[in-house]
């Protein structure tokens, strides 16, 4: 069963209401509990771009295709350096997660210059993790002199300059240094 919930949707085998209480929020049916709750319950939650969203972007694709004869296609040249120039000045007005002057700042100092460090930048930029972007932008911009407090860190936080930025390599350290199962890291 799916149940729309705020940002997200909450997916699960039974009715959402035989897990969590649910109630209505300006006519959706939502659950009760935080999504941070939610996960720790095991409930699957999962965000979507909102449908509103996704129309906003086949139409710019339509108009740039009827204005300009340029039929953008996605997954092709993701590498266009005049793009990445636009994040590293700054120029993210209108793009989604990228608009506050905060990761704006943030993407003027890291400067990226491929997509691993959009992901990164926007990965960073939560509550969580945000304390590493002095560290993820040094790394960045002093190739090689990156630290790891243990030799096994290196291949698994390599990618991100040393950094702990990702779910999945905190469950990979915990996995290869501390013993854990998949299933428990």
């Amino acid at each position: 069963m799916h149940l729309l919930m705020l940002a997200g949707v909450v997916i699960t085998k039974d009715p959402v209401d035989t897990y969590v209480p649910l109630c209505t929020n300006d006519g959706n049916v939502v659950a009760q509990y935080t999504m941070v709750l939610l996960e720790e319950l095991g409930l699957l939650k999962m965000d979507f771009l909102g449908l509103r969203t996704l129309s906003v972007i086949a139409n710019c694709l339509e108009i740039v295709k009827k204005n300009r004869g340029i039929d953008i296609v996605f997954d092709e040249k993701m590498d266009d350096p005049k793009v990445y120039k636009l994040w590293q000045e700054g120029k993210t007005f209108g793009i989604f997660q990228f608009e506050s002057a905060g990761i704006t700042n943030f993407m003027k100092e890291l400067k990226p210059d491929c997509l691993e460090d959009i992901v990164a930048g926007v990965s960073l930029y939560r509550p969580g993790p945000m304390d590493q972007i002095p560290r993820y932008i040094k790394g960045k911009l002093n190739p090689g002199h990156n630290e790891y407090t243990h030799p096994a860190l290196e291949p698994i936080l390599n990618v991100t300059y040393g950094c702990m930025v990702y779910q999945e390599q905190v469950m990979q350290i915990v996995r290869d240094l501390a013993g854990y199962s998949l299933r428990k890291s």
